[in-house]
């Protein structure tokens, strides 16, 4: 079963130095149809403006993941981590039995444009962890690169729960098929440019749901970035 959402149809927050989508239930936009989908808690697309950024907070029992698509985010937590992470990079919080961190945007002239992740873990109280890794753009093009599984494999970085999160950046007549393992589901969403996902035309912002389904197949991409979550 295939299902498309608009990117229209996703919440929207305007805070002046923030401009976020929510594809799922959020702060201020609740929706009890979109409350995730398998583990995969939140999507927000945020958009920050130069100098500003969310101040020292609070997270517990989730993984956060942050994939950068434009600009720079800096990154400091109670672990001791701190960072600037830009696109290419994937940045992986979890959460555990408690974090503070802070993310900014340390430019003076240039928005950060970047992909907020959450997936609800299947193990709780765990001490916090951070990772990041970096994945070219090569890697991505024309293919499904793994960025993040429970098992850390190829390279990617280490989540806690039953998921993996792949990224392809599309163009012209470049093809991703990705195999679905019988009762398993998967999420696409379209960070940028256009893609036919199983025949479904979307755009930046819109979102496929498969459930059901043997094969998730990407193709007719224009200047397409794409995520691809398999779920339990």
């Amino acid at each position: 079963m295939i299902t498309v959402r608009k990117g229209g149809e996703r919440g929207y927050a305007d805070h002046g130095w923030l401009r976020s989508f929510h594809t799922f239930s959020f702060a201020d936009y609740q929706d009890p149809r979109h409350m995730g989908f398998g583990a995969l808690r939140v999507i927000n697309e945020d958009r920050v403006q130069p100098g500003t950024g969310f101040g020292t907070h609070g997270h517990r029992d989730m993984e956060i993941i942050s994939y950068v698509l434009e600009g720079a985010l800096e990154h400091k937590d109670s672990m001791g981590n701190g960072s600037v992470i830009r696109p290419g990079d994937v940045q992986r919080m979890s959460a555990g039995r408690g974090v503070m961190h802070s993310e900014f945007n340390p430019s003076d002239r240039e928005l950060v444009h970047f992909l907020q992740i959450w997936i609800e873990p299947n193990v709780r109280g765990i001490s916090p962890g951070y990772e990041e890794r970096r994945f070219d753009a090569a890697t991505k093009r024309g293919a499904l690169k793994l960025i993040a599984s429970p098992d850390g494999r190829l390279g990617s970085v280490t989540i806690h729960q039953d998921a993996s999160i792949y990224a392809a950046l599309l163009d012209g007549t470049e093809r991703a098929a990705h195999p679905l393992a019988a009762g398993r589901r998967a999420y696409v969403h379209v960070a940028r440019g256009s893609v036919t996902v199983n025949g479904q035309p979307l755009e930046a912002g819109d979102a496929l749901k498969a459930t059901d389904t043997s094969e998730v197949v990407l193709e007719n991409g224009k200047q397409a970035e794409v995520l691809l979550f398999d779920l339990a």
